[in-house]
């Protein structure tokens, strides 16, 4: 059974909603709330689902899924930098050229695949 069926993602959404809730009414930490819903959303594929869902909104949809598209983008990049720049003060000047290659190949795939999707 793929957990891309309605008849599955629908009841985890409400789960979800149920326990952050649940979580809000018994004053547990912000950060366990936040860190719980995250990872229930990206195990259960929940959050792409929800994109999905959002994107077939006729006009409007298609908009708001690019642009919650496009940040996703922006921090890979910038965190590729980030990590250049700590692992460069560090010396590790040679792995720096190999993995910034990788997050490059990934960015550009990343984009490639949201091209392709849109003409598919």
């Amino acid at each position: 059974m793929a957990l891309k069926s309605w008849k599955v993602m629908l009841p985890l959404l409400a789960l979800l909603i149920g326990l952050v809730w649940l979580g809000f009414r018994f004053n547990v930490d912000d950060r366990v709330i936040v860190g719980g819903a995250v990872l229930f959303g990206l195990l259960s594929s929940l959050f792409a689902w929800m994109v999905g869902v959002l994107g077939l909104i006729p006009f409007v949809g298609p908009l708001i899924v690019k642009v919650l598209a496009i940040p996703i983008i922006w921090l890979l990049n910038a965190l590729g930098y980030l990590v250049s720049f700590i692992a460069i003060k560090r010396g590790y000047s040679k792995d720096v050229l190999t993995y910034r290659g990788l997050t490059i190949a990934l960015i550009v795939g990343i984009i490639i695949g949201f091209i392709l999707g849109h003409l598919i």
